[in-house]
Formats: C-alpha cells, sequence, structure tokens
C-alpha cells in the first residue's frame, strides 16, 4: 500500500480528544501562537510516531512474512483483521457506556494553556493515544508490506497535520463566526465523547477493510 493509498487512515489521527484540544486552542489568549505550538507539536509526534512504528514493523517483517498485500491470508491482513476485531469491540464498549463516558478531565485544562503547553499536548495527543498508535502502526504494517520508504508515508503525515490546522484554518478565515461557533462546537464534542469514539472505530474498521 503506497503513500496515496494510506492516506484516509490521517483521517482517524484527530478525530477525539486530538481535534478537541485543536478547538479549545482556538479559544484562548494568544490563540494563534498556542495552535501553532500544538501543530508543531503534532507534526514532530506524528513524523516521529510513523518512523518508530515503520521501523518495528520492519523487524516484524524480518521475523515473519508479511505476505503479498493481495493475499488475504497474508500475516499482514491477520493482523488488520485482529485490529478490526479490537475496534469492533471498542465501539460497542462506548455504546454500551455512553451515559457514563466523559472526556478526559486534561481537557478541561488547556484554555489556560500557553505555547509550550500547547506544544507538549501536540505530542501527548499523537505519542499518548493509543488510537493514533494502532493507526500508525497499520500505516508502518502496510508500507513494509508493500516495501515502500519513509517517504511514502509523508502525505499521510502531512494530511494528519493539515487536519490538526483546521480549527486555526477556519479562526483565521471566519474570525467573528468561527470565535462565536467554535466554543459551542467544543461542547458539543465534550457531551458527545462516545459518539465520536465509535465514529473513530467504525471510520478506522472501514478504511482498514477498503
Amino acid at each position: 500500500m503506497d503513500g496515496l493509498r494510506i492516506l484516509p487512515l490521517a483521517v482517524t489521527m484527530m478525530v477525539g480528544p486530538q481535534i478537541m484540544s485543536a478547538i479549545i486552542f482556538v479559544t484562548v489568549r494568544r490563540a494563534v501562537r498556542v495552535s501553532l505550538a500544538f501543530l508543531l507539536g503534532v507534526a514532530l509526534a506524528t513524523t516521529a510516531g510513523v518512523a518508530i512504528m515503520m521501523g518495528l514493523a520492519a523487524l516484524l517483517g524480518s521475523a515473519m512474512d508479511f505476505g503479498d498485500s493481495s493475499d488475504t491470508s497474508s500475516a499482514g491482513h491477520i493482523i488488520e483483521y485482529v485490529l478490526v476485531g479490537l475496534l469492533a469491540l471498542a465501539a460497542v464498549r462506548n455504546w454500551v457506556k455512553r451515559a457514563t463516558i466523559q472526556p478526559p478531565a486534561w481537557l478541561g485544562t488547556l484554555m489556560s494553556a500557553e505555547p509550550r503547553r500547547a506544544f507538549l499536548v501536540g505530542l501527548m495527543v499523537i505519542l499518548l493515544m493509543p488510537s493514533d498508535l494502532v493507526v500508525m502502526m497499520t500505516v508502518g504494517v502496510h508500507l513494509e508490506q508493500a516495501g515502500a520508504s519513509f517517504a511514502e508515508a509523508l502525505p499521510f503525515i502531512g494530511l494528519t497535520v493539515l487536519i490538526a490546522a483546521l480549527p486555526l484554518l477556519a479562526f483565521l478565515t471566519f474570525r467573528r463566526r468561527a470565535e462565536a461557533a467554535m466554543p459551542r462546537v467544543r461542547d458539543w464534542m465534550n457531551t458527545h465523547s462516545w459518539l465520536i469514539n465509535i465514529i473513530v472505530c467504525v471510520v478506522f474498521i472501514v478504511l482498514i477493510l477498503a
């Protein structure tokens, strides 16, 4: 699978607390500086994460044969099917516990964030989020299975950063409307975090199986 075929996986990288962080940062004081620091963290974390996962996939590939990407019984596809099963279980769990699921408590502390804190958050929402680690591992396995280089992952990294930048771009383009809309979007996402989690799981499953 080349860089263009893994590109849709970037959509799942920022859905959830990741995009919620980006939305919160455009509502704080010095929104532009704080948001740019966050984007820098996201860019560095995604680049490092994909590089690490490609390295791990290469090590796994030396221990087992991932097989051809067209072979549905190959080790690479078996790994994908396991991920699909885990994601399906996670989606069901979020539905069952939807009445009690709350967004991470640390999101509420971001309203007073400065650029340095925003940069660290950008790193953490990529490198410490299980969903993003799964996405980057999937990218690494696909690229290793296709015998592709790290350069093939650059479009995926670029699109991930672009999606993270959407709240800032909206803020800069539609300043007054964005200032009024972003807090409402933030509040809706806070109260519907269970639905967002399910959407992430379903989108990821569709992208893996497509």
